[in-house]
């Protein structure tokens, strides 16, 4: 007897009508998060169809992010579906707590867009943007280019996309294909963990540390089939590393005999990162792989709402970006390509001084854990990550004391547990205070660990 028979009757005769089936229900609630599927030889055997029939459809499920198989635990309903972003799964902050889970860059570090609009908005009536028009802004690209090659990024197309995540699923849509397994950073950027199971693609978790991801993790995902490595350079999210000069000489050695490998470089941070650039996707110039990305974000920079990503990369797969990208949204609007251009240019944020004014902070904070007794992360950015023995007691504990944190679940795929802090809106007279709350819950932690 099936259990889940009894609560809903999986239907089917194809692979495609029995993946239909269970996704309706969960859909609909019927089956909730975690519960199991039976196991295959026995709904096959219920429904009266080939084994390899349900094998196909549970695979369809996993590849649409409905599902997740564990080995021996057998194959139970996700968690969360795959359309349920991780930063949605919100926390109820006290209206008087301090909020340092939101990631979101400081207000009074982003510069006015008053000139910049109004510079874009003239432009617009001397020379109005057309159907027929190249979907990258003359200006803009030239900016785009100079600081890709003095960066030592090989020469390459460019294309604009709406934010960093577009620029993301627009490359993967462009090589990959539904089931394709991707190395990815973990602990990594929650929204990209999310992206890859609604496009039906596959994670496997790469272990980092303050240089970025290691070599030994990435060289076991591409042993494994992995067909693309997703790495950020600096500033990741969630725990600041960045890749540094030797550790990106040590993964080009890694990627080399695995030409075929999609190599995607996030550089979200290029303009609040107080560490430099060093090029994974190429050496002196010359590319590593066939098919390679850099991506650059100014949402970090000028605000979340200035949704503009430029990136580069070799000429078939930027191409097939850009053709796609005209049968959709066509182009993104000159007019915010025009603004940011000017802000570029105008050189409207010094990136020195607000790349200082988080690393400031962040190593402030990092420091004054480190006199509580507790160790902590972040090279770069506005993020510092703490490993804890338990997320929730850690942070019911600091909510409890006035703060909010991120729980390192949002980030996570087998990766141990932690905390994501952001710093961005941190004064430096709070810093002390906070340590030692943080070193108060986590010696809660433990002495909850100790009793259980």
């Amino acid at each position: 007897m099936l259990i889940m028979s009894e609560v809903y009757r999986i239907r089917g005769r194809r692979a495609a009508e029995i993946a239909s089936s269970v996704e309706k229900a969960v859909t609909a609630g019927v089956l909730a998060p975690g519960s199991a599927l039976p196991p295959l030889r026995d709904l096959a055997a219920e429904l009266g169809v080939n084994p390899n029939t349900v094998a196909s459809a549970y695979r369809l499920l996993r590849e649409r992010g409905v599902i997740e198989t564990g080995g021996r635990r057998g194959s139970h309903v996700r968690p969360r579906t795959a359309h349920t972003p991780r930063h949605q799964i919100q926390l109820d902050i006290p209206h008087d707590a301090r909020d340092l889970s939101h990631g979101n860059p400081s207000a009074e570090q982003l510069p006015p867009l008053t000139e910049a609009l109004h510079h874009a908005a003239a432009e617009q009536l001397r020379d109005p943007v057309l159907y027929g028009r190249a979907s990258v802004d003359e200006q803009l690209w030239g900016l785009v280019r100079r600081e890709f090659l003095a960066d030592g990024v090989p020469p390459g197309p460019i294309a604009v996309t709406s934010g960093a995540l577009d620029a993301l699923e627009r490359v993967l849509q462009a090589r990959l294909r539904p089931g394709d397994l991707v190395a990815v950073e973990d602990p990594g950027w929650g929204s990209l963990l999310d992206l890859l199971p609604a496009l039906g693609l596959r994670a496997v978790g790469v272990g980092i540390d303050d240089d970025g991801p290691r070599p030994d993790g990435v060289a076991r995902a591409l042993a494994s089939g992995a067909a693309a490595l997703v790495v950020t350079s600096r500033a990741q999210n969630p725990t600041g590393a960045a890749l540094g000069a030797h550790r990106a000489a040590e993964l080009r050695e890694v990627l080399r005999p695995s030409p075929g490998v999609l190599v995607i470089e996030d550089d979200f941070g290029h303009a609040i990162a107080d560490a430099p650039y060093h090029p994974l996707c190429a050496e002196d110039g010359r590319p590593v792989t066939e098919h390679w990305t850099v991506i650059r974000s100014v949402t970090k920079i000028f605000g979340p709402d200035m949704r503009l990503a430029v990136l580069t990369g070799d000429s078939d797969t930027v191409d097939r970006i850009r053709g796609r990208q005209r049968l959709g949204a066509g182009w993104v609007s000159h007019v915010l390509q025009r603004a940011v251009a000017q802000l570029w240019k105008g050189e409207a944020v010094d990136r020195t001084r607000v790349a200082g004014f988080y690393g400031e902070r962040r190593a402030a904070l990092i420091l004054a854990l480190a006199e509580q007794g507790v160790r902590a992360y972040g090279r770069s950015g506005f993020n510092v990550w703490i490993p804890v023995p338990d997320e929730t007691v850690a942070v019911v504990g600091l909510m409890r004391r006035g703060w909010a944190v991120a729980p390192g679940a949002r980030f996570r795929l087998g990766s141990r547990p932690g905390l994501r802090v952001t710093v961005s809106t941190l004064g430096l007279d709070e810093i002390p205070r906070l340590a030692a709350d943080v070193a108060a819950a986590l010696r809660t932690d433990l002495s909850a660990s100790s009793l259980a």
